[in-house]
């Protein structure tokens, strides 16, 4: 079950809701994921390691959308955890979830992790014939638990043909610092004919 809950400031986080389970035997294990729940771990600095299970669906939506090392929010019996993704195992035939490792995060914990970007503003690059190549659909940053967030916006609407978007080109706030090379490029705006860069130049007028 996925529960919405409103947080402060009117942002709505979806949390994943889970339950504390009993050490089972291998075969246990295996039924239970048969019956679409997966086994998992939590574990930090200020509690005791806490089994509990998951539904396979809601954590399959959830990954996919965030990652498999990015930072989510989950519901055991009642209680909220902040928690990074540490390992996910999957079947190497299937690949379904087999089982999933979480470490708890607390407010000032200084996290590294992957962000997904959100393009806005496609529609007029779009508009004239042009072509918006993305490079990367996520960026690594380094802040605090707390300070994590859920996606990066990159604007892209006053791009022209040829002009490229790279990491320094993004706004945000001065806590979260990225990992990845600042000359690292995001986005490009190509021409839609050719599907190469082609920078507009001015005409010079003949004397």
């Amino acid at each position: 079950m996925l529960l919405i809950i409103e947080k402060v400031g009117g942002i709505i986080m979806e949390i994943l809701n889970a339950v504390k389970r009993e050490k089972r035997t291998a075969h246990e294990a295996r039924k239970e994921r048969r019956n679409g729940r997966i086994p998992g771990i939590l574990y930090g600095k200020n509690i005791s390691n806490m089994l509990f299970e998951i539904g396979e669906i809601e954590l399959t939506k959830e990954l996919s959308k965030n990652g498999e090392h990015g930072v989510i929010s989950i519901d055991i019996d009642g209680t909220e955890h902040t928690v990074l993704i540490k390992e996910v195992q999957k079947d190497p035939i299937n690949r379904r979830f087999m089982h999933i490792d979480l470490e708890e995060l607390s407010s000032d914990t200084i996290v590294t992790t992957e962000v997904p970007l959100t393009f806005a503003g496609e529609d007029n690059v779009t508009r004239n014939g042009a072509i918006l190549q993305k490079e990367r659909n996520k960026v690594k940053v380094q802040c605090k638990g707390g300070n994590i967030p859920k996606s990066i916006n990159v604007d892209v609407s006053n791009l022209g043909l040829g002009d490229t978007y790279r990491i320094s080109d993004i706004e945000f706030s001065s806590e979260i610092s990225f990992v990845d090379d600042a000359n690292t490029v995001i986005a490009a705006v190509i021409d839609a004919n050719t599907n190469t860069i082609v920078k507009d130049t001015p005409e010079v007028e003949n004397i």
